[in-house]
Formats: structure tokens, sequence, C-alpha cells
């Protein structure tokens, strides 16, 4: 089911949402949107949900269009990511997560500053309400995205792309990121910014654009959690073998998380030691392109 649920001319910015399984961050996340200024936007909903929890939701009376893209029985955040971009009328497309929220000018400065520093692509940082980095270690400079900074400048519901950038890249990858039927389940946004980078087109990164999202807190970490952390770690490690990091720098990258288990048991947090081994052991696997253990 394809439905347009409200009516709206001139975009700039189309909005595309892959949703799974989620419902009330949707409406916080609309709510957000409802709040932006000096902006003309669409959302493009791309819901893989098996059942229609999300209707009470599309069918409240926002000031913005939606288009519901109904999918069920199909997976994977980048495939939802490119069904939805390639059904937008925006000229620059944004991919917020199902569970992040946004400051009322947050779409108005990002385009302002795409266009004062000519970018095609432009990454923001995430934070809580208060301002601190969450979720992650992000530069705090604004500088060109590269590839040694592409790991500390992206995050996905953090980067807008001119669609032509989307058009001539072919989008996602879409053996990469959560949901996605590989081992590699993250490192997606790394991915399309280094393919960007590689066709010629300008990337910009800019702390002083900040979105909302719950902060991933480690505390004592379960199975489930576990399991994440390993698919995620193998998502990066994929990812930089695939793009020809050297082995030393694919080292580093796998050598980090040893060395914070260290520190960890010198803390006495021995709790934390199956997480970060679980971090290391999948950047290996994906390095490797292999499995070598179980989940």
């Amino acid at each position: 089911m394809n439905a347009a649920l409200n009516a709206q001319e001139d975009v700039a910015v189309s909005l595309v949402v892959a949703t799974l399984g989620r419902t009330w961050q949707v409406e916080r996340l609309f709510h957000s949107l409802a709040a932006q200024r000096g902006v003309t936007f669409d959302v493009v909903v791309v819901d893989q949900n098996d059942d229609d929890r999300l209707l009470p939701v599309l069918q409240q009376k926002w000031p913005f269009a939606i288009r519901h893209m109904a999918t069920s029985g199909e997976r994977g955040a980048s495939r939802a990511r490119n069904r939805g971009w390639r059904a937008a009328r925006g000229a620059v497309i944004l991919f917020p997560d199902d569970d992040c929220w946004y400051p009322p000018n947050f779409l108005e400065t990002a385009l302002a500053t795409m266009r004062e520093r000519g970018s095609a692509v432009l990454s923001g940082r995430p934070t809580d309400e208060t301002g601190r980095t969450i979720n992650g270690r992000f530069e705090v400079s604004a500088q060109p995205i590269d590839v040694a900074n592409v790991w500390t400048t992206a995050i996905e519901w953090m980067v807008f792309f001119e669609r032509a950038v989307l058009s001539s890249i072919d989008g996602f990858d879409e053996d990469i990121g959560i949901g996605a039927a590989t081992p590699w389940q993250s490192s997606e946004i790394q991915d399309i910014i280094l393919r960007s980078i590689r066709s010629g087109y300008s990337c910009w990164y800019d702390p002083a654009i900040t979105g909302y999202h719950e902060e991933m807190v480690i505390g004592r970490p379960d199975a489930k959690l576990l399991r994440k952390a390993r698919g995620y770690a193998r998502g990066m490690g994929f990812v930089l073998h695939a793009h020809g990091y050297s082995i030393p720098r694919q080292a580093i990258w796998v050598g980090r998380p040893i060395a914070r288990a260290v520190v960890s048991l010198f803390k006495g947090r021995r709790d934390l030691l199956p997480y970060y081994s679980n971090v290391a052991i999948g950047r290996l696997e994906g390095a490797l392109r292999r499995t070598f253990l179980n989940d």
C-alpha cells in the first residue's frame, strides 16, 4: 500500500524513515518535525511491519506530507532506504532513524550549511538534549569528511545527501546494515560516504548541527546486546576491508576494543569484558569476511 496522506507542493528535503517494530518513537520524531522552521519537506515512511501499528500515527493531522510505503515481509534498513529515496521528491534526502528526533532549527541550519559549504553530503553530530555527544566518538571541529575521519564524523540519521549523489552511486549497499541478510550489520553510512568521496562529491561535517537519539548504555551487557555489538562490529570490519584500508589500519580498529577491555579490567569492570571481546572479534570477522565463532 502506497498512500500520500497529506498534500504539499514544493519540497526542499525528503526524510526517508525506515521503520520496524516502533510506534511512539515515530510519533515523537513526527512531533519534532512538525516544529521545523523555514524549510518545506515531506516524509516517506518505509514500513516493514507485518501489521498496521503505525496507522494511528500516520493518520494524525501533521503539517507535512507523508507517503506511506508498506513493505511487510521485507527486512533491512538499507533496502528500505533505497525504496524510500527512489520514491521521494526532495532534492536533498535525509534518513532519520525511527527512534531519533531533531531540534526545531535542524533542517533549516543543515540546508544553509550545505549551500554555504557547497557540499553534496553533510553530516552532523548525535547528542542528547543537553548537547552532549552520544553513541560514539565524534570530531569536535567542522571539517571535510575523508577516508581517515569518516568513522568519527558520520552516523546514519544525521547525514544529508543531494539526490544526485544517491542516483550516481545507486544508493545504499543492501548487503550492509541492520537487518541485512548478511553478518555485516552496520557501517552502511561509512560505505556510502566513502563511495561518494571516491565519486568526487564534496562531503562536510559540522558538529554544530545536532540531533537527538536514545543513548546506548552498555551497563551489564546481556546476550541481546552482545549479539548486537558483534553484528555491528562485523559491519565495520567488512567496510574497512571493502574500501581497501591497510592491514595496520584495520588492526588498530580491531585493537581498540581490546585496549578498552584491559582498561575495564583494571577498573574492576570484568562485566564489560564480554562486550569489548565481541566488538574486537566482530571487527576481525568482518575484516576477514568470515564468521568463525558462534554468536
